[in-house]
């Protein structure tokens, strides 16, 4: 069992619901940062669940498997998804993100039920565009990768004012001043419909996938951290 009082595993980052099919523990992650690299691992390692669920596109996911075969703890490249995918014993891991067909249909959905305005609709298209483009992108940079051996960078990871080597202290005190930040610009903003559409959408989605998932026995979900308490309500409704 980790260690409870771990700053890094606060009850904020990390929460168990109860399906009637099994437990899901999600993981709120602010995307590179060391401290929430620690929290997945720890989490993962310590639950050995049925299924881990990450936060990605499906397509998208071989590339973070083939960053989570490096030596080094945690990889280098991909992130605190890399790092949950190193830290899984079992071998089911599944990408619960968009875009798929799903997605795209209860992004659909989304826009019928909010009556979306023909702006917010190109918008959101847009979006979408946007991000199956780097999905993509993912994608055909993993096969590369198993074809020729040579590994590719497709997002440049985040440095921050911590790393990986700081106390637990000081690395959960630079993610919430992260977080902090984050919230404080998000309020002094007026936030975008299409954004308001997209999120709805995800987290409806990633609900869904998880509570599927949930038939297969406990589950490690990892998501952003702004989307937790969002997709924690889905489930628990």
């Amino acid at each position: 069992m980790y260690d409870a009082d771990d700053p890094r595993l606060a009850d904020e980052h990390v929460r168990t619901v109860s399906t009637a099919d099994g437990a899901v523990t999600l993981v709120g992650v602010v995307h590179d940062h060391p401290a929430s690299k620690y929290r997945v691992r720890t989490v993962v390692a310590d639950r050995e669940p049925a299924v881990l669920a990450l936060e990605l596109p499906p397509l998208a996911l071989p590339l973070f498997e083939q960053y989570a075969r490096d030596e080094r703890t945690p990889p280098v490249f991909g992130g605190e998804m890399s790092a949950a995918i190193q830290a899984m014993s079992g071998d089911k891991i599944v990408g619960i993100d968009g875009p798929t067909v799903g997605f795209v249909r209860q992004l659909a959905e989304t826009l019928y039920r909010e009556n979306a305005s023909l702006d917010t609709t190109q918008n959101v298209a847009s979006g979408l565009f946007s991000v199956t483009k780097q999905t993509i992108r993912c994608f055909t940079a993993a096969h590369l990768a198993a074809a020729t051996g040579l590994q590719l960078e497709v997002d440049t990871p985040i440095v921050y004012e911590t790393d990986w080597h700081d106390d637990p202290e000081t690395q959960a005190a630079d993610e919430r001043r992260h977080l902090n930040r984050a919230s404080t610009i998000l309020g002094a903003l007026e936030t975008p419909r299409a954004m308001c559409i997209r999120d709805q959408s995800r987290e409806a989605y990633m609900a869904g996938q998880i509570e599927q998932l949930c038939a297969e026995g406990d589950v490690v979900a990892v998501v952003g951290q702004d989307h937790l308490d969002a997709i924690i309500d889905l489930l628990t409704e």
